[in-house]
């Protein structure tokens, strides 16, 4: 019977200290397999997946507050400014170059084009977001309502004030002021710690979770799916490779990365990122993999992240380029230059107010549509053509996720090195 119990455990063990990065593969493809074998019935283990995703949201609040005080306090006032200045212009430019990808792609597969839409649709209605509104909403009414109804732009305004006040407090002359701000400090340190504990045990739940979320997408959109929407994917799928291997490779190349070497570092998070289809729910191990892969200091990667997954939505920006124009094509009313243009703009406004939510990318597409003229209206085409993308927007959600935490996983490694705040020795 010791034998026996001995043997349990060793093999318990070797499950635990098998890489998760491996054990979420192998789920990724049992379940792809279980998922086309079984078909819409597999939507019974759907409750297996659900529990993953929230136990993910249940982390990413605490750890977007607690990490980005514990960032934004451990550098000083004047660097933090300069960190700020960089990661917010190379989100803005990487976006841009998304949307106009997106765009290019639309224009040489011209999905949808012949197909003359027409017949109802239920809608989602949706106003696109002035500047003004945009900005009013990041500054929180209540930060403790903001926290604990899952606002995160507000939240993340918050821990940044808050951190940066207790950064001035830490360097002050005074020595009671400057003890006040160390114990703040190392009270929000310790919180983060304990929270990325909790990330730890979560992962070991990831591959059931992976498992039972692309078994009942393949389960429920079968392999027909792709047939007329196929150019939509293929599109969104190419833009998706060149914003990461021509932007993110160029980008890497001018500060001395290779791309390669950089995806193989960054790997679980891009597959925990294209499964469960959510910025912020991948945050936690997007961070992991930043100081334990790429090796950026805490003091970055806590204040640049947390951003990232809220305001950088490379993927969801070019998607939204492809998608218009395939409802556009689709309707019979090609976008012109002119509207091309507004598509870029509407793209990368809306992508900062967009949570990195599971399919936030549908009501940004509401918002672009409304802005170049195609507002989407019951019993109309658009609301056909939208409907349309609706039924895949779970497989473009996948890659356009991956692709919005590759951008933010970029953008963190050349701003910690221009700080030189990045471990080069995981580079040799």
């Amino acid at each position: 019977m010791a034998k026996e119990s001995s043997e349990v455990k060793s093999l318990w063990r070797r499950y635990i200290e098998f890489p998760v990065i491996y054990k979420i593969l192998i789920a990724l493809i049992l379940g792809a397999i279980v998922g086309a074998i079984v078909g819409k019935p597999i939507a019974v283990i759907k409750p297996i997946g659900d529990l993953f995703i929230r136990l993910l949201k249940m982390i990413v609040m605490p750890i977007v507050l607690a990490s980005l005080v514990v960032g934004a306090a451990s550098i000083h006032p004047a660097r933090l400014g300069r960190v700020g200045v960089k990661i917010m212009i190379y989100y803005i430019i990487t976006s841009a170059f998304a949307v106009c990808f997106g765009l290019l792609m639309a224009n040489l597969f011209k999905p949808g084009l012949g197909l003359a839409l027409q017949g109802p649709e239920k809608t989602i209605q949706a106003a696109p977001p002035s500047a003004i509104d945009v900005l009013l909403n990041i500054v929180p009414k209540n930060p403790f309502a903001a926290l604990v109804q899952g606002q995160v732009l507000p939240t993340i305004f918050f821990a940044i004030i808050l951190g940066i006040a207790i950064s001035y407090l830490m360097h002050s002359e005074n020595e009671r002021l400057r003890k006040s701000g160390t114990t703040l400090f190392e009270f929000f340190d310790g919180f983060a710690e304990a929270m990325y504990k909790i990330v730890r045990g979560v992962l070991e739940y990831a591959p059931y979770g992976v498992f039972a979320l692309i078994a009942v997408v393949v389960g429920e959109q079968g392999p027909g799916v792709l047939g007329p929407l196929g150019k939509v994917v293929a599109a969104v799928y190419i833009g998706l490779a060149l914003q990461i291997f021509i932007v993110y490779g160029l980008v890497l190349k001018i500060f001395g990365f290779n791309i390669i070497k950089f995806i193989a570092k960054i790997k679980e998070a891009m597959v925990t990122a294209f499964v469960t289809r959510s910025s912020s729910g991948t945050l936690p191990v997007t961070m992991r993999v930043a100081e334990e892969q790429v090796g950026v200091d805490r003091g970055i990667y806590s204040f640049t992240l947390p951003l990232g997954a809220t305001i950088n939505m490379d993927g969801t920006a070019l998607y939204q380029g492809v998608c218009a124009m395939f409802i556009a094509f689709a309707i019979g009313q090609p976008l012109s230059i002119t509207q091309q243009l507004m598509v870029v703009l509407t793209a990368v406004l809306a992508s900062i107010g967009t949570a990195g939510v599971p399919s936030a990318g549908l009501i940004m597409l509401a918002m672009v549509l409304e802005s170049v003229g195609l507002p989407i209206e019951p019993g109309t085409a658009v609301a056909v053509a939208y409907g349309m993308i609706a039924g895949i927007d779970a497989i473009l959600d996948m890659g356009r996720t991956m692709v919005n935490v590759t951008g933010d996983l970029v953008g963190t490694t050349i701003v910690a090195k221009t700080e030189k705040a990045l471990d080069m020795s995981k580079w040799q």
